[in-house]
């Protein structure tokens, strides 16, 4: 079985070709027929997501429902979205179309808890509106796990670091502050760090950090090859299926 990848992309671009690049280095395939189909939209024009969930900026809703029906007309079986901010406004893509989406949330917690299931405490590396929306806090809750999160001025300095990757500025001054951040966390008691954001493995690695680092787009890739290749029942659809 091979299942059409319908890719939610350019929030950023380099994210979304680091999801790209990784889905083709782990397909283990012999052949150009024997990858994945992906059809990707690498959308750059998506509104700010952290301005709109701060009130500063429009929904990014109605152009991910679009993109959305755009990837279902050219033949995904399913959808994946390469941001975790962009999560907040899941209801529009699924509102938009009849496909199943697989939540880049969901799955990266499934997998915290699957390598660590006594797991208390979970530090996050996250764009200050996906804590406000609080896509991971209630994804971790039910399973009595602590989130840890930046705070204050390491939040802002976060989000300057992000910009500044969106730039095209990953050397070793950015590496050394995200190390900086990430080892705040675990100074904080985290006993397992999860990049929230798919700007983060561009600049951190699990090499970097004392504590185990769970990478939102890793996570992503190994579960669109198993989704792909039918090796995994795709996810229920949390909405009514379109009219």
């Amino acid at each position: 079985m091979s299942r059409a990848v319908g890719v939610l992309g350019g929030m950023g671009p380099e994210a979304t070709l680091d999801f790209f690049a990784k889905v083709l280095r782990r397909a283990g395939a012999g052949s150009d027929q024997e990858h994945l189909r992906l059809l990707i939209d690498n959308n750059p024009g998506v509104p700010d997501r952290n301005a709109a969930l701060s009130g500063r900026g429009e929904s990014p809703g109605p152009v991910l429902a679009q993109m959305a029906r755009g990837l279902q007309a050219s033949g995904a079986d399913f959808l994946v979205m390469v941001c975790n901010t962009a999560h907040a406004f899941e209801d529009d893509i699924l509102n938009a179309t009849s496909l199943p989406f697989v939540s880049l949330i969901e799955e990266t917690r499934d997998a915290v808890l699957r390598e660590r299931p006594a797991l208390r405490r979970v530090g996050l590396l996250a764009t200050n509106a996906c804590l406000d929306a609080g896509l991971y806090q209630s994804a971790f809750a039910p399973h009595d796990v602590r989130t840890l999160t930046l705070e204050g001025a390491s939040l802002e300095r976060f989000m300057e670091l992000l910009y500044r990757i969106k730039a095209g500025n990953t050397g070793p001054d950015v590496r050394a502050e995200m190390r900086s951040l990430a080892l705040e966390l675990v100074d904080a008691g985290a006993e397992v760090l999860v990049a929230g954001c798919t700007e983060v493995p561009l600049v951190l690695g699990a090499q970097d950090v004392p504590a185990p680092l769970v990478n939102s787009t890793d996570v992503l890739v190994e579960r669109t090859l198993q989704y792909a290749r039918g090796l995994a029942p795709l996810p229920e659809r949390s909405v009514e299926t379109p009219a």
